[in-house]
């Protein structure tokens, strides 16, 4: 114990349970909202903060960039101990190749740093830095380690914590009780609150010493690689800064920088990927190095410092705040998936819409609060649920992912970054006019990750590519819009609603046409993303997936030459559609001239 509790002090106005990545920022913003105003006692059942085990959910995305950096103010401590990312990069094998070199593998990326900084966090560190600027602080109190921890809630007088601390028994009491226990899920349990999910993702991981540079694992000279061609797409920023991606269908394989080590990890789709392959670290290592080649050349050498292994990533949580005065935060309420770095980002959305209950003194605004902010956060996280359980397959092929990934980093942009930058998550105007815009776009997300599932599935038994594609998602249209909400900050809700109202009209133009290119593929006939007629019959409410459904109605308007106009260059994904017949081999496939 850190700070004692004596009888003077045994009433708090905050209580976090829990002193990990999420207990400690929210006490952080907490301080720096409202000074020593409010009394806040953080309890922890770890002696030792942060703990000598390493922690993973390194890499972060643009709302947990920009929440750690700018609304915590931990930018220098962000910039002088930990990498700023190198956004996120993907790879694939490619046929015909020993893929033993890094210039074997095809790539998407994103070529251009984000105008909102992203770290590659060592969690332990900002912990650590959390720790030292929170126990400074007079109004916050620790209590660690504790044990036989029981929680009495109540819905109009303080909540009554109690626990045993160096052999003796504590009573506390609380006007809020915020849970930030991760996997423990205190309150969720206590509650009956666990609401099971239909994702069954595990992940493996280790951290070995030094830096995994993969750009190193090569056959060439460092000379060689300064002056290959390739230079003139990939540029010259470290690749190595990136949160570096190895896909394959149903899984995935990260390499992360941090000062002095690497974090590796696989997370895997348990029904198209066997557990037992990766369940310990000299397994993972073998496995990785077997599937992707190129790390054969390193990994072997490396010293393993630490491993882990989660069997289930996902959950759920009926409520996760509440009017009677209690929340939870982190991994303590929901989860769903690592696959986009998200678990900073609903840190900072539930750390903040928190803050701001704290905050609210009046009963029944703090009932109307509520109501809006659990189902802001229910449908931020029912949003992803389709990318995680439906078409977790298409990572295995880099056109479909390329497809995949365009759609949703668009709507990530608009729907959960400029909000967040523009401090409009807890103005109930905007969540009104938010919800009813988000709420168009999920029917037509699912409809989008079922069709790429379908697609995948239909075209993974088809010839692939033998040369190495590198391609940069930014060369689309509607992503690069998106992105540029960024730059839109100081926006009141007014304005906020017409940047909504512009980007979902990007957005749904954005799906019909990967719906549009991927017809195009199936009929063979690259005129067919620009029939004005047959894209005109796409209905992003009711897509199926029917070859046989596509290809006759292509044939009723294949004649047709009455043009589609799309508002950005259709031809962007072309290089992707590796297995795309021309119109004049779809012509002699119709005549039986050619197999189909």
């Amino acid at each position: 114990m850190e700070k004692s509790t004596s009888s003077q002090t045994e009433h708090y106005d905050v209580v976090i349970i829990g002193a990990g990545l999420a207990g400690l920022s929210l006490a952080r913003q907490l301080t720096l909202q409202c000074g020593n105003e409010k009394s806040i006692l953080i309890l922890e059942k770890r002696a030792q903060i942060p703990p000598p085990q390493q922690k993973v959910g390194e890499s972060l995305v643009q709302v947990g960039g920009y929440y750690f950096s700018k609304v915590l103010d931990l930018e220098e401590h962000l910039m002088r101990n930990h990498f700023m990312k190198y956004n996120l990069r993907f790879y694939w094998k490619t046929a015909g190749r020993d893929n033993r070199c890094f210039e074997d593998y095809s790539q998407c990326y994103i070529r251009n740093f984000s105008n909102i900084a992203t770290y590659q966090l060592d969690r332990n560190v900002i912990e650590g830095e959390l720790h030292r600027l929170n126990v400074d602080e007079p109004h916050i109190t620790y209590c660690a380690p504790i044990r036989d921890l029981h929680v009495d809630l109540s819905n109009h007088d303080p909540h009554t914590l109690s626990f045993t601390l160096e052999n003796e028994k504590r009573m506390v009491k609380a006007d809020w009780v915020v849970d930030t226990s991760g996997r423990a899920r205190v309150l969720a349990k206590q509650m009956d609150l666990l609401k099971e999910v239909s994702i069954r993702h595990g992940s493996s991981f280790v951290w070995v010493d030094g830096l995994v540079n993969i750009e190193e694992l090569t056959e060439f000279s460092l000379k060689e690689r300064r002056l290959k061609k390739d230079r003139r797409i990939l540029g010259h920023a470290p690749i190595w800064l990136a949160t570096n991606q190895f896909l394959g269908e149903g899984f995935w394989f990260w390499v992360i920088p941090l000062q002095g080590r690497t974090s590796l990890g696989i997370v895997y789709d348990s029904a198209l990927f066997p557990r037992e392959k990766v369940d310990t670290a000299e397994k993972l290592i073998a496995w990785v190095c077997e599937e992707f080649p190129l790390f054969a050349r390193d990994l072997p050498k490396r010293r393993i410092l630490c491993a882990s292994s989660i069997k289930n990533f996902s959950h759920d949580c009926q409520q996760t705040m509440s009017p009677s005065r209690w929340a939870m935060s982190g991994e303590s309420g929901r989860f769903n998936d690592p696959l986009y770095s998200p678990g900073s980002d609903f840190i900072a959305f539930h750390n903040t819409l928190i803050c701001d209950a704290i905050l609210t003194e009046n009963k029944k605004e703090l009932a109307g609060k509520i109501h809006l902010f659990e189902l802001l956060v229910q449908s931020v996280y029912s949003s992803l649920l389709p990318t995680f359980n439906v078409s977790y397959n298409a990572l295995g092929r880099q056109e479909s992912f390329a497809l995949k990934y365009t759609w949703e980093l668009s709507a990530y942009f608009t729907f959960f970054v400029f909000p967040f930058i523009n401090d409009l998550i807890t103005d109930r105007r905007f969540i009104i006019a938010y919800l009813s815009r988000f709420s168009r776009l999920g029917p037509i997300n699912l409809s989008v990750q079922n069709y790429l599932s379908a697609y995948y599935e239909w075209k993974k038994g088809q010839p692939v590519t033998t040369e190495p594609i590198f391609h940069d998602f930014a060369s689309a249209e509607p992503l690069r819009r998106a992105e540029g909400t960024f730059y839109k900050t100081g926006t009141d809700v007014q304005e906020a609603k017409k940047v909504l109202d512009m980007q979902i009209d990007s957005l749904i133009e954005l799906a019909r046409f990967i719906v549009a290119h991927i017809n195009a593929d199936v009929v063979g006939d690259s005129r067919a993303l620009t029939n004005r007629l047959f894209v005109e019959t796409i209905d992003l409410n009711k897509l199926s997936f029917d070859v046989e459904e596509i290809r006759a109605r292509y044939g009723m308007y294949s004649a047709s030459t009455a043009s589609y106009e799309w508002s950005f260059d259709s031809c962007v994904l072309d290089k992707l559609r590796t297995s795309a017949m021309t119109g004049a081999e779809y012509t002699m496939a119709e005549q039986g001239k050619i197999g189909g």
